[in-house]
Parts: C-alpha cells; sequence; structure tokens
C-alpha cells in the first residue's frame, strides 16, 4: 500500500431525481467506454429511479449512492476502492500504526487473496503465516468473487474475536487452516539492534508517518552504543508491505546526500510530482546493505530502488512484489472516501517497478529445506560481506 493523503474531492455533485449523482462518475463511465453519449448519460437518473420506486424491496437512497460509487471504482484497479466509516477509520488507523486483526497485509495476484506480507510480532506471523499464501476461506466462506476491501474487513475485527483462515501454499499439496484471535495491531515501525561494533542493523516493518524520525532515532542510539560513527548499516525491508509515500522519501532522504528519490506520473498535473534529496547523509557515507524478498512492497520499492539506483546501497535478497501505483485518498465527507489509483511511480532511473519489482543486486534465494532460522544467517552474513567490501 503507498498513500498519498488529500484533503479535496475532485468529483462534482449534482441533484438529479432527489439523488447525489457524481458528475465525475459519468466522465469515467465516458471516458471508460461504458457510456457511448449523452442518451446513456440522461439513462443514468431513470434507471435510479426505476430502482427507487420498483425493486421488490424499498432500498434508502443513501444506499443507491453508496452502491453507484462501489460500482464506479469496482472494476479500475485491485488498490481502488470505496471507503465506508468502518473502512475510512480502519485505514488512518493503520497509518498510525494501530488497528484491530491478525496481523496480515493482503493483495489480489491473478485473483488471488495474498498474502503480500505478515506484519512482525502479530497472531499471523506467529502462526507462521508466510508471504505467497492464498488466503482462501475465512470462517469457513470462500473468498471467491469478493472484492479485497471486503476481505480485508473479513479479516479485521475487534480484539479477542476468532478467526479461521483457510490457506494455500505453494509447494504444499493441502490446504493449511489456521485458527487465530485477533488482537489490537501496534506496529512498531522500526527497530534496531548492533550486529558487531560498528556494525548496526536497521528493522522497518511499515512506513507510517513516524517512521523517519524513529530511523534516525535508531541510527543515533546505534552510535552512542558503539561508541563511534557507523562503520555499515543494514537495512532489512522483508516483508515490508509498504505505508505513507512521504515517510518512504523521507528514509529514503536520511540516506541521500544529493539527486532525485523518486517522481509519479499521473493523468492530472496535481500527479507529477519529483521528490530530491535535502542534502545530509546520515552515515556520511558509510556502506549500506538493503534486504528485500517476495513481500516488500510499494514504499519499500522506493527505498530500495532510490538507494540502488545512485549506488549508494547493495541489495540483497530475492524479488520485491513489484507494486507501482500510488493511491490517493479523496474524502467524500468526514467519515467516508474512496482510494484512488492516481498515479504510477517510477526509480530515479526512470525504472517502473509495477508487476516486475526490484531486483537484487546479490540474489540469496532461500532453499525450500533450509529453516527460517538458518536462511536469517546466511542472508545476514551475505549482507555483511558486502558492507565489508564498501
Amino acid at each position: 500500500m503507498l498513500l498519498r493523503p488529500l484533503t479535496l474531492l475532485g468529483l462534482v455533485v449534482s441533484m438529479a431525481t432527489g439523488l447525489v449523482l457524481g458528475v465525475g462518475a459519468f466522465v469515467l463511465l465516458l471516458e471508460r467506454g461504458y457510456l457511448r453519449g449523452p442518451s446513456e448519460v440522461a439513462s443514468l437518473p431513470a434507471i435510479v429511479r426505476h430502482v427507487r420506486d420498483s425493486y421488490v424491496e424499498p432500498i434508502p437512497e443513501e444506499t443507491l449512492v453508496e452502491n453507484a460509487i462501489r460500482g464506479i471504482v469496482r472494476g479500475l484497479d485491485n488498490h481502488s476502492t470505496f471507503l465506508d466509516d468502518g473502512a475510512f477509520d480502519d485505514l488512518k488507523e493503520e497509518t498510525t500504526g494501530k488497528f484491530g486483526g491478525i496481523g496480515v497485509e493482503v493483495g489480489l495476484v491473478e485473483g488471488w487473496f495474498t498474502v503480500i506480507a505478515p506484519i512482525d510480532g502479530t497472531p499471523a506471523e506467529r502462526a507462521g503465516m508466510q508471504a505467497g499464501d492464498v488466503i482462501v476461506e475465512v470462517d469457513g466462506a470462500s473468498l471467491k468473487g469478493r472484492r479485497l476491501g471486503e476481505a480485508v474487513s473479513d479479516l479485521r475485527g475487534a480484539p479477542g474475536t476468532p478467526v479461521a483462515l483457510r490457506v494455500r501454499r505453494a509447494g504444499t499439496p493441502s490446504a493449511l487452516d489456521f485458527d487465530l484471535v485477533r488482537e489490537t495491531i501496534r506496529v512498531v515501525s522500526v527497530r534496531s539492534r548492533l550486529i558487531e561494533p560498528g556494525y548496526g542493523y536497521l528493522r522497518i516493518s511499515q512506513f507510517q508517518h513516524a517512521t523517519p524520525d524513529h530511523v534516525l532515532e535508531a541510527v543515533g542510539r546505534l552510535e552512542e552504543e558503539t561508541g563511534a560513527a557507523l562503520e555499515g548499516l543494514v537495512i532489512d525491508l522483508r516483508n515490508n508491505p509498504g505505508g505513507v509515500l512521504g515517510a518512504s522519501v523521507d528514509v529514503a532522504d536520511t540516506f541521500l546526500e544529493r539527486g532525485l528519490i523518486v517522481y509519479t506520473e499521473g493523468r492530472d498535473a496535481s500527479s507529477e510530482v519529483r521528490f530530491n534529496a535535502s542534502g545530509t547523509d546520515a552515515l556520511n557515507g558509510a556502506p549500506l546493505a538493503v534486504l528485500i524478498n517476495r513481500g516488500s512492497a510499494s514504499a519499500s520499492e522506493i527505498v530500495a530502488g532510490a538507494l540502488q539506483d545512485h549506488g549508494r546501497a547493495v541489495v540483497v535478497g530475492t524479488r520485491s512484489y513489484g507494486k507501482g501505483s500510488v493511491q490517493s485518498v479523496l474524502p467524500l465527507t468526514n467519515e467516508r472516501a474512496i482510494k484512488l489509483t492516481t498515479a504510477r511511480y517510477f526509480t530515479p532511473n526512470g525504472r517502473s517497478i509495477h508487476d516486475s519489482g526490484i531486483e537484487p543486486d546479490v540474489a540469496v534465494p532461500r532453499d525450500r529445506a533450509e529453516t527460517s532460522e538458518a536462511y536469517e544467517a546466511l542472508l545476514l552474513a551475505e549482507a555483511m560481506r558486502q558492507l565489508k567490501r564498501g
């Protein structure tokens, strides 16, 4: 998930047959070829009237309008969605690092509800769910035909409530069942430790508004602990599903003195933005290694791609997820909004990672027979080798 919060909604609304209908919706339908001309545009109020007056059960006008909005965004892509009051609250909580659920970031991959990454220290991660797991059932109900937002709502819920998942995993012949209990998910986005004197490890699990400040604080603590400037730093972005655009830009800026970090392109002029480094490298050029895997997505790929393109870091691990689009949150009211894909982003060298991901400089694939502990040791050893090479 990569979010750009907006405060204004670029949809004009008009009154027609007593209902609020989006003119922007009409334009969008025309642009996508669903409405062939003015006669079809004019038929929409009539359709609403027929449903309102003749459908077998009475439907509140508010529900009709809400369904119309859902229908407009449903066919766009897997990341655009209507946010009702509950979903809008969930999104706001997620960007601040606290929400109720099991702790997974889910995306639609070839039509399947796929775990992009389990979040550190959550029920899903402790139970052994992995990036790439396909969730096929929630509480015995199939997810076939469901929208992404609907599936996420099924996974979210009040802390303490149970939820049963059926999961398919590549290389595993039969389905896996997970019986989990939802918790208040408090995402600690930054953790750090010394690997050995002079060399630090920085884990970023998600990009929240406060993440850049926490990164600087962690670097300062590592330097205090080692008693000198760091000689090298490993930044672990594995299973980091993304987050807030500005946070990823500021984290990359922490380690870059100059140059372009990322740029976005979209149809609207306001979607075309370039983000540049501000001139200060917190490590004064000390070498960096960035760890990525299939669960590294969106904002994680911005950081990895920027540091890789500038030759500032060696990227180690396996190819990232490949989610290169920006979603803008467009409020309709204080309680409702649409999340709309408004731009694609590109690395400093003009690479679009959408559907292709970031390829590591040093590939370290995991043998299926390896334990997670053995693979962790292998990956970290390779990162340290790269750091000491300079």
